[in-house]
């Protein structure tokens, strides 16, 4: 009774690029990744997982993307400036990560 493994392809259709946005814009992080089931998508910055769930200014748009609304920017707060990265899951196959995505916030 061997078990036979299909192949189920799970890649990213799009990752995120190096956005160079200004204080109060809004900014896209685009992701979207494709899988017979569809992925589970999760943001990380810097390394650490974001929840968005509680978050009023990023949301996770349907298709996987990072909406930030009005990009915070101050000489001692700049919560979104930093490393984004896409993470998909299908629950049966495994994790996959993007590329890492800089977020630049440029001064006046």
């Amino acid at each position: 009774g061997s078990l036979v493994r299909t192949f189920t392809p799970f890649y990213f259709l799009v990752e995120p690029m190096d956005v160079l946005s200004v204080r109060g814009a809004s900014v896209i992080m685009n992701c979207s990744a494709h899988c017979e089931t569809s992925p589970k998508i999760e943001w990380k910055k810097d390394g650490t997982f974001l929840n968005l769930v509680s978050d009023d200014r990023r949301q996770l748009l349907p298709d996987g993307s990072l909406l930030i609304n009005s990009v915070v920017h101050s000489k001692h707060n700049k919560p979104d400036e930093g490393y984004y990265q896409c993470v998909a899951t299908v629950e049966s196959l495994g994790t996959i990560v993007s590329r890492t995505a800089k977020l630049t916030v440029a001064g006046k």
